[in-house]
């Protein structure tokens, strides 16, 4: 930051940056400024001019305050701070003249549009508009485009302020959508008709200032006014995102982003956004009991004399514990099974994650350090779809000049980097040439680390980390996997050596492995998925927006994800299962209440009271060893298929096959 400059704003004197915007400015005054293009994540457009401010001793004109900087305000006769005034009577007629050409096309929607009740035309039309207009012309109309299942369009309503353009370009980085025909014939459209093929296009929902883009799953549902709103964290990937989870009753209408500099900024990517309708389908709302070899309904006593039986007759119990499982619950499934003389194992992918070092399972860097790097090497990753909001914030980074290379199998991440080779020995030939690169971070994804070397190739990454004086990052893809290892929920030997020799599984949602045959398993989860189907004693559990739980994202920052609604039929929170499983089992665990249990686990582990704080961790290097040889293999199949919840939702499911569909048609020339 230069020199601060002096500014005088509806009398107010203050000190700003002179870089600075004017609208940024006036923000700083305490001074609210109408806008519709302007938006402080995308560049300026410059073209609703809405956001006019009058100049003292400038041009005899408004002056749109978005686009111009207080660098360029020239100091009064005797070199007085220069003033500008955003409530004068020439302020208030240019945008009253601005408001009325907006409304001369714009359709009397209102009743019957989506946006509704939080709609930035109407707010600022209630202060600007004026109840008549001089306009006789016929409305304009225009066709509304088709941009996939999940916006709707009504292009009659379009102001024309370009976010979703600028959004999609800039942020997203497809380059589908623009602006074509001049003045009254201008509209925002898609190139050739073609839908948008990115996994962060529904944020143009919420930046479109009027109703002409809307969520199409929620459209005629709920008015914003009937909605309870729950600010909560995300886990359909492992960046913790900030969330409002909207309900009403019972049933959750829509998921939208909130603002979180330090992890997701303002964007959710449209797993999250749209994943909703997956936690109204297949759920598990009852106990069963397998009765000669078919799942039978049950009640609560019988389901769990059922499990405590088998735990009591156990040689060796083993637990899993599943990608969606709040902290509260993995840490009570360690109490327990640990109590019984058993073995509980996180990592059920099979990634070499070291246990009990945090700086080789979670890293050292922040996802905000990525904003500023000069260098970011991805190893084994595809953070496209391991973290489509990352990805986004490298490809800011890429923008403002950061170099990004690639070790692991091609792929388009929407910035250009340098690719050194799909797997293990480039990464060998890049540590035996590492040269000190200050301001680097290297994100270490779970393709790198689940094969058999998995350490081995860490340990790599960390010997490039230490010489070149860089920072990690470890990208999971699991969003209760650092919450778990924290706790300890980890085996010698991983997922294999847990379940060697185990008669008894207690399943804590963990829905990406399979369970050999031979043991009896008991199913604790919310969704009637894979693990349901190989369970004999099937207890069900909330889903994360029906719990209050803690979360550990990638970064190592633990978050508290609060209760939206409640779980369906008999099912109940985790931790409280547990607790009654342990009452029946005879190890009986030490707390009565979320809160008793709370403070165990804080006094366990004092870092998990931090919330919403990023941990410092030791770096502790792991001893250098050589992987084998061989390309990484992908992390993701399918973005939009990776949990229970995604796999019950038919938007979801629509999605998938879209994207094959797109994967696998030839293009024209072929």
């Amino acid at each position: 930051m230069g020199e601060l400059r002096k500014i005088i704003i509806d009398g107010r004197e203050i000190e700003v940056d002179p870089a600075m915007t004017l609208i940024q400015a006036c923000e700083e005054a305490g001074v609210e400024i109408p806008r519709f293009c302007y938006h402080e994540r995308l560049s300026i457009a410059g073209n609703c001019r809405m956001c006019l401010v009058e100049i003292v001793g400038g041009p005899p004109k408004p002056a749109a305050s978005c686009a111009m900087q207080v660098r360029d305000l020239r100091p009064g006769p005797e070199g007085q701070p220069p003033v500008v005034r955003t409530n004068s009577p020439m302020v208030k007629k240019a945008r009253e003249g601005v408001m009325e050409f907006l409304l001369i096309n714009h359709p009397l929607d209102c009743p019957i549009c989506d946006q509704g009740g939080e709609c930035d035309l109407q707010d600022q039309a209630m202060a600007y508009g004026v109840d008549f207009s001089r306009y006789r012309e016929p409305k304009r109309a225009a066709d509304d485009l088709d941009l996939g299942p999940l916006v709707e369009t009504h292009m009659t309503r379009c102001i024309s302020c370009t976010r979703c353009v600028r959004f999609t370009t800039e942020v997203a980085g497809v380059y589908d959508m623009g602006q074509t025909g001049r003045g009254e014939d201008a509209e925002i459209t898609t190139y050739l008709g073609k839908t948008i093929d990115s996994n962060l296009q529904g944020n143009i929902i919420d930046l479109c200032p009027v109703g002409a883009l809307v969520s199409k799953p929620y459209a005629f549902t709920a008015r914003p006014w009937e909605l309870t709103k729950t600010e909560t964290i995300d886990v359909m990937d492992a960046l913790g995102s900030s969330i409002r989870v909207d309900t009403k009753g019972r049933e959750v209408m829509r998921i939208l982003p909130r603002n979180h500099d330090g992890v997701n900024e303002e964007w959710i990517s449209d797993k999250t956004r749209f994943v909703w309708d997956g936690l109204r389908r297949q759920r598990l709302d009852r106990p069963y009991v397998r009765r000669n070899g078919r799942l039978s309904p049950a009640g609560w006593p019988e389901a769990l004399a059922a499990a405590a039986a088998a735990l009591k007759g156990a040689r060796k119990v083993a637990g899993l514990v599943g990608d969606l499982a709040p902290v509260e619950a993995a840490f009570s499934l360690k109490a327990l099974v640990g109590s019984l003389g058993g073995v509980v194992e996180c990592r059920t992918d099979g990634a070499r994650l070291p246990a009990g070092n945090r700086s080789g399972y979670v890293g050292t860097a922040r996802i905000e350090e990525i904003d500023t790097a000069k260098a970011i090497l991805l190893v084994g990753t595809n953070p496209r779809d391991e973290a489509p909001v990352l990805n986004a914030r490298i490809r800011k980074a890429w923008l403002a000049g950061a170099r990004v290379g690639l070790i692991g199998p091609k792929a388009d991440l929407t910035y250009d980097y340098h690719h050194f080779g799909a797997g293990r020995e480039a990464l060998v030939d890049l540590v035996a040439r590492v040269e000190a690169k200050p301001d680097t971070i290297v994100i270490v994804g779970q393709g790198a680390l689940r094969g058999e070397d998995g350490e081995a190739v860490l340990s790599q990454v960390m010997a490039y980390v230490e010489g070149c004086g860089a920072k990690l990052l470890v990208l999971h893809t699991a969003a209760a996997r650092v919450g778990a290892m924290d706790v300890g929920c980890t085996t010698e030997g991983g997922i294999a050596a847990a379940l060697d020799g185990a008669d008894v599984v207690l399943n804590l949602g963990a829905d990406e492995t399979d369970v050999p045959a031979g043991p009896f398993v008991i199913y604790q989860g919310s969704h009637g998925d894979r693990g349901a189907h190989r369970a004999d004693v099937i207890l069900p559990g909330a889903a994360w927006t029906e719990e209050n739980g803690l979360f550990v994202n990638t970064e190592g920052r633990p978050q508290l994800a609060l209760r939206a609604g409640f779980p369906p039929g008999e099912a109940k929170e985790n931790w409280a299962i547990l607790r009654a499983l342990s009452a029946e089992a005879g190890a009986t665990l030490p707390w009565d209440s979320l809160a008793q249990l709370r403070q165990a686990l804080v006094k366990a582990h004092p870092h998990l009271g931090r919330i919403d704080i990023v941990p410092e961790n030791a770096w502790t290097p792991l001893p250098p060893a050589r992987p084998g040889t061989g390309a990484f293999a992908a992390a993701i199949g399918d973005f939009y298929l990776t949990n229970p919840i995604a796999r019950a939702s038919e938007l979801m499911a629509e999605l998938s096959r879209r994207a094959h569909d797109r994967a696998a048609r030839p293009i024209a020339a072929e």
